[in-house]
């Protein structure tokens, strides 16, 4: 998937995982699969929710590349923005955040939606005016 479509989908099936879009810098204290933690900085992505598993994936600011995330393995996450600090409930917490991000990108696309639909209207024949 390109890096623009990417960054433009509202909400996709992917399988059984249902994914939607999550904004947000996050500092993530995270326990991985041998019990050891760590501090990731993550410029999140995506949610990906499916059976039995919920995982925030975006690019790992140290590690260089993409990575996911167990929500159930993050014990303290950080907006690094607001500075807001969440250590319970995280996945109720990016669930809302989420779903957040889905409703303002399903409202921009349609708002360009209806500023593209009354161009194409002033054009009279629909095609574009030059």
């Amino acid at each position: 998937m390109s890096a623009d479509h990417h960054d433009a989908f509202v909400e996709r099936q992917e399988g059984a995982w249902r994914v939607l879009p999550i904004e947000g810098r996050f500092e993530l204290v995270y326990e991985d699969g041998n019990g050891a933690w760590s501090v990731r900085r993550l410029q999140a992505r995506e949610l990906k929710i499916g059976p039995g598993r919920v995982l925030v994936g975006g690019a790992d600011r140290d590690r260089d590349g993409y990575r996911g995330f167990r929500a159930d393995r993050i014990h303290r996450l950080t907006d690094r923005d607001t500075g807001e600090r969440v250590e319970r409930n995280i996945l109720d917490w990016l669930t809302r955040r989420a779903e957040g991000t889905r409703r303002a990108r399903a409202a921009a696309l349609r708002k360009a939606a209806g500023i593209a639909a009354r161009r194409a209207a002033r054009t009279g024949d629909g095609s574009r005016a030059a």
